[in-house]
């Protein structure tokens, strides 16, 4: 079963490519996306890393979570679920209705 990892504090200039090159050598990656801003295009300074495997994943975490990467010391841990919010307007409370 394949387990995605959160990977915090990453360098500007890590692409999608370059964290999957860099994960790959802890084990099978699924995918690796580095998650940027919508208008500029610009990293957020983090991503995710799915590993094919429970182990593979445990490796990971091992070998890269606290590792200076491009000058940065890299946040590598489970990914947790991604939290629902709530849709609507826009305009923020609800008024009182009669």
């Amino acid at each position: 079963m394949a387990q995605k990892l959160y990977v915090g504090n990453l360098s500007y200039n890590v692409n999608d490519d370059s964290l999957k090159d860099l994960f790959t050598k802890a084990g099978n990656v699924q995918s690796a996306m580095v998650i940027t801003d919508k208008m500029s295009g610009r990293s957020k300074g983090f991503g995710f890393v799915e590993m094919s495997s429970d182990d593979e994943a445990k490796a990971a975490i091992e070998m890269y979570n606290g590792q200076e990467v491009d000058g940065r010391k890299l946040t590598v841990n489970e990914a947790r679920p991604k939290e629902e919010r709530p849709r609507g307007s826009f305009g923020g409370g609800q008024r009182d209705r009669f």
